[in-house]
């Protein structure tokens, strides 16, 4: 039993220096790589801090891009625009520099980049330079043209007041002319009233003091009885011979009234309102019936030797009437004829 005791402790005796070193190993093992990972680090931070530098280089090389970009904004409108087009491409390599920062396993390709995009900003502004000289001798041409037209346009305001003097020239003249118009018409529809006067005045001397004819204002009122039967267009006898007395005074008339009087002798027809029978089929209405009556008359006229330019025939039915009356005295005196003297 001892022996065997003494055999566990010296077991026991000799795991405790093997259990030593394999924790002594792994401590230099960790020290080791705890020395490759700070050499590791060490070297990464002086990779960044290079990479950092160069980034700075290009912040203030576009930081100088920039303001010279400020200056030129100013020239041109034209320039203007291109400023806003470098402003983007600014901002877009301001993206490709941020881009840069994270990718550090491709610095190399990444700053060829950047400095080939550099360069092509340096060809923007120089471009952009030479749009704004072309655009300043652009408004230059401009001025000049902008100069040669007021002097065309002072010269049209000359124009102008010279036209506008002789168009008040002109419109004193017209007015003149007016004037002297309306003088020339008072006067000849007062030759014409005259003439009408002496008209009518010869007529009544012809006609006599007859019931059946009478003066209305301008005009003189025949009964359609004196020329016509009822319904009828066709004059009566006696109807003929009162119209061979009109006629005659017409065409004294026609010889007494100078021809630059424009004067025509109106003859309306008019009916009662009344339908139309016994002459069924001819006429269709009273207004069919009072323009063929003066028609009748018109025509009587041109055959006696009247000049047809001096004659006119117009038909009114029963829609002109002179009595609204119902009764028969009423609708005998709207069936009528009338003559009146009046201008073309």
């Amino acid at each position: 039993m001892a022996v065997a005791r003494s055999r566990r402790i010296v077991s026991r005796a000799e795991y405790w220096p093997s259990f030593v070193d394999v924790l002594t190993n792994l401590l230099l093992v960790f020290i080791f790589l705890l020395s490759i990972f700070a050499l590791v680090q060490f070297l990464l931070s002086r990779e960044i801090s290079g990479r950092d530098t160069v980034l700075q280089r290009l912040n203030a090389q576009i930081a100088e891009l920039t303001e010279m970009l400020a200056l030129e904004r100013a020239n041109t409108a034209e320039v203007t625009d291109g400023m806003a087009t470098m402003e983007a491409s600014l901002a877009a390599a301001e993206g490709e520099r941020d881009r840069l920062r994270g990718l550090f396993d491709r610095e190399a390709d990444i700053s060829q980049s950047a400095t080939d995009r550099i360069t092509e900003l340096s060809d923007d502004v120089d471009s952009e330079r030479q749009i704004s000289q072309r655009a300043l001798a652009q408004v230059e041409l401009l001025n000049q043209q902008i100069s040669a037209l007021r002097r065309q346009i002072a010269a049209l305001e000359t124009a102008l007041d010279v036209a506008e003097e002789r168009d008040r020239e002109s419109q004193t003249t017209i007015a003149d002319l007016g004037r002297r118009l309306n003088v020339a018409l008072a006067q000849r529809v007062q030759e014409l009233s005259r003439y009408r006067s002496d008209f009518f005045g010869r007529l009544r001397e012809i006609l006599g003091d007859r019931p059946d004819i009478r003066v209305v204002g301008d005009r003189f009122v025949f009964q359609s009885e004196v020329f016509f039967a009822t319904g009828s267009d066709e004059m009566s006898q006696e109807g003929v011979a009162e119209m061979d007395k009109l006629a005659e005074a017409i065409l004294e008339l026609n010889q007494e009234i100078p021809a630059e009087i424009p004067w025509v002798l109106r003859v309306d027809g008019h009916t009662d309102k009344r339908p139309i029978t016994g002459t069924a089929g001819r006429f269709r209405s009273n207004w069919e019936l009072s323009a063929a009556r003066a028609i009748s008359v018109v025509r009587y006229m041109i055959d006696r030797g009247v000049p047809a330019n001096r004659l006119v025939a117009a038909g009114f039915g029963e829609f002109q009437p002179i009595d609204e009356g119902d009764d028969d005295e009423a609708l005998a005196r709207n069936r009528r004829i009338e003559l009146k003297l009046t201008e073309r």
